[in-house]
């Protein structure tokens, strides 16, 4: 890695989540698979890391603390991901996150009405499966191997200019 200039490598990992929000909005929209809510929140990260590294492709000013949060940000989805596969197998009870859409506290019948007509997702369904492994663990090994990348970025600071 030491070869690679940190900003390709950024460059690299820019268009990786570009590609990633693309295809789960694809899967969604074209492919008509529903998202559960805590896949909604792992879309997050990735958002979150095309703004961060366009700005620091842009600005370059704070570029190590920027780094910093990548790797924060690539952890939690890291943990998000693998907590979300634990849900998927079984091995974690679903919990508040997965229904988020039930804050309503007015129990009426039309509202109790309204919210079986919609289709919720529950988090332990998979309705979407690429090579027999759902969304969530690929993601669990996408996050890790970002992380494991930014990482490198950062204890190599210097050496990659």
């Amino acid at each position: 890695m030491n070869n690679i200039k940190r900003e390709t490598i950024l460059k690299l990992v820019l268009i990786f989540s570009i590609i990633a929000i693309l295809s789960a909005y694809f899967i969604q929209y074209v492919l008509g698979h529903q998202p559960c809510n805590l896949c909604l929140i792992e879309r997050i990260p990735y958002i979150s890391s095309i703004i961060i590294i366009s700005a620091i492709l842009i600005f370059k000013k704070i570029e190590k603390i920027l780094l910093i949060v990548l790797i924060i940000i690539f952890m939690s989805a890291f943990i998000m991901s693998l907590y979300h596969f634990g849900i998927e197998q079984g091995f974690i009870k679903e919990s508040l996150v997965c229904d988020l859409s039930s804050t309503n506290t007015n129990l009426t019948k039309e509202t109790i009405l309204n919210e079986l007509k919609q289709k919720t997702i529950s988090c332990k369904d998979v309705t979407f499966k690429i090579f027999g492994l759902s969304l969530a663990t690929f993601n669990i090994f996408i996050s890790l191997i970002i992380s494991v990348i930014i990482i490198k970025l950062f204890l190599n600071y210097e050496k990659n200019k």
